[in-house]
């Protein structure tokens, strides 16, 4: 009963309010028309202007009132005039002339009041549109700023204020270019050629500086702002703070190296007991032998220093290296099959090796080993016995972005891929090797080669004739390393 008494009420007030409202509206409407009425009594000249002034009654209601006491005026108004203006009666003795006059007001009156209250519902809802936009932008969890066509800022919402530190007082005003680390500059002037050629920016990994000249990893994308026109009269960006995201991901990348270490160990150390057992061999005939002890002491020498060789190797794909140097594949690429020699041997694994003269390409060492690891390792596993892996390393040519670097590609006669995976193996987390495979280790290939301005194909077949999968990698010899990839 207490809910029931309240609801009443509250229907009560609501009812009260609405006819409250509408005797309010409807009064107006009334009102409108008697002061058309009166402004059209002041002098002559406004007197033979009365259908004007009532006219103007009717869209003054349909603006600020709506479309019912729009009509409430068009009939007052007409009544109006046939009585104290024209003189007219309302009982058969109207003229004819009149009756025309007076329905043609009711007419025009109808149809204005109703565009003029269509227009006032459209610029209601563009300004709410307007509102809910501006809304929108401001309390975004991105950063969204806009430019002019100098790259001046124009606007900064609170995302864009937490992120970089400028107040919108700060931001508005200053140069687009202040945010730009100085080794990125030949990338915003290649954004700033297709903004001023009227394109778009899809959205990719890079930095930007914040007020205090840290660093912060951005997903940036950028839109042209065009008037009615079409021409180009601005840009609008919008950068979303991903630094969590890549320490998540680096932290992944970790695990992963690691889990690739760990897979090593079995073939290191079997690699590793060959050259010491050798070493125990010759020390022993050092001492049985003194007249060949020198001979036997430098082979044994040899011995420790392949094992100190496999040493090296194998920190190279452990150790956090943040510097970036040359990479001469073709030797790192044999590095990598000396490594796992056990394991092919162990599979009868032939490998063909197809190694053009290259350049040098620039990367993080580390992680070129581990995406080759990756690679030939998956082959290897996908074979069976007396499988064919071919390793090929040749110059190549990146038509679509007119860049030189090199072709890098691992094929195996294995069992293939099938489709439905094919699509699916460079994503986190999933894998075909339902027992032993983490799902990490080419999602993170692709993740290197992309940071290295790569690109990584595969292609895949189950059955018949050449059946087995094709990794190919392209590498550019000139390319921006990415750290915030």
């Amino acid at each position: 009963m207490p809910n029931f008494g309240v609801k009443k009420n509250w229907l009560k007030k609501s009812w009260i309010a609405h006819h409250q409202s509408g005797m309010v509206r409807y009064g107006g409407a009334a009102l409108a028309v008697w002061v058309a009425l009166s402004l059209s009594t002041f002098a002559p000249v406004l007197n033979r202007h009365a259908f004007a002034l009532c006219l103007a009654a009717v869209l003054f209601t349909a603006r600020f009132a709506g479309f019912g006491p729009a009509i409430f005026c068009s009939l007052l108004s007409a009544a109006c005039l046939d009585l104290f203006v024209f003189h007219f009666t309302a009982f058969g003795m109207m003229q004819e002339v009149g009756f025309e006059r007076l329905a043609a007001f009711l007419a025009i009156s109808t149809f204005a009041g109703s565009m003029a209250r269509q227009r006032t519902l459209a610029e209601t809802r563009a300004d709410r549109s307007t509102r809910e936009m501006v809304a929108i932008v401001e309390y975004s969890g991105d950063a969204i700023f806009s430019t002019d066509p100098e790259g001046v800022i124009t606007s900064w919402n609170r995302a864009a204020e937490n992120l970089f530190g400028y107040t919108p007082e700060e931001a508005v005003g200053m140069p687009g270019m202040r945010l730009v680390p100085p080794e990125r500059v030949e990338e915003a002037a290649r954004n700033r050629k297709i903004f001023d050629e009227g394109g778009n920016i899809n959205p990719y990994r890079t930095e930007r500086l914040r007020n205090d000249g840290t660093r912060v990893p951005v997903l940036l994308s950028v839109s042209s702002l065009r008037d009615g026109r079409g021409r180009v009269v601005g840009a609008s960006a919008i950068a979303r703070d991903i630094l969590a995201e890549k320490q998540s991901e680096e932290a992944v990348r970790r695990s992963e190296k690691l889990a690739t270490a760990g897979r090593l160990a079995a073939s290191i150390a079997h690699e590793i007991n060959n050259p010491l057992e050798a070493v125990v061999n010759l020390l022993y005939l050092a001492r049985e032998d003194s007249a060949n002890a020198a001979q036997y002491l430098t082979m044994a020498e040899q011995e420790v220093g392949r094992v100190a060789q496999l040493a090296q190797q194998t920190l190279g794909f452990v150790r956090d290296t943040n510097s970036v140097g040359p990479i001469n594949t073709a030797i790192m690429m044999e590095e990598i099959l000396q490594l796992y020699s056990r394991k092919i041997e162990a599979r009868q694994v032939c490998v063909v090796r197809r190694f053009r003269q290259v350049g040098k390409i620039t990367g993080y060492a580390g992680e070129m080993r581990q995406l080759f690891a990756n690679l030939v390792v998956n082959a290897v596993e996908a074979m069976s016995k007396q499988g064919s892996l071919h390793v090929r390393i040749a110059p190549a040519h990146d038509w679509r972005e007119a860049r030189e670097g090199i072709r890098v590609t691992v094929a195996d006669n294995g069992t293939g891929i099938p489709s439905a995976d094919l699509a699916r193996i460079f994503e986190p987390f999933y894998t075909t090797k339902k027992e032993t495979g983490t799902g990490l280790g080419l999602w993170v290939s692709k993740g290197i080669v992309r940071k290295h301005g790569g690109s990584i194909r595969v292609r895949s077949r189950v059955e018949g004739r050449g059946r087995g999968t094709v990794f190919s990698i392209f590498l550019p010899y000139r390319s921006e390393v990415s750290q915030a990839a």
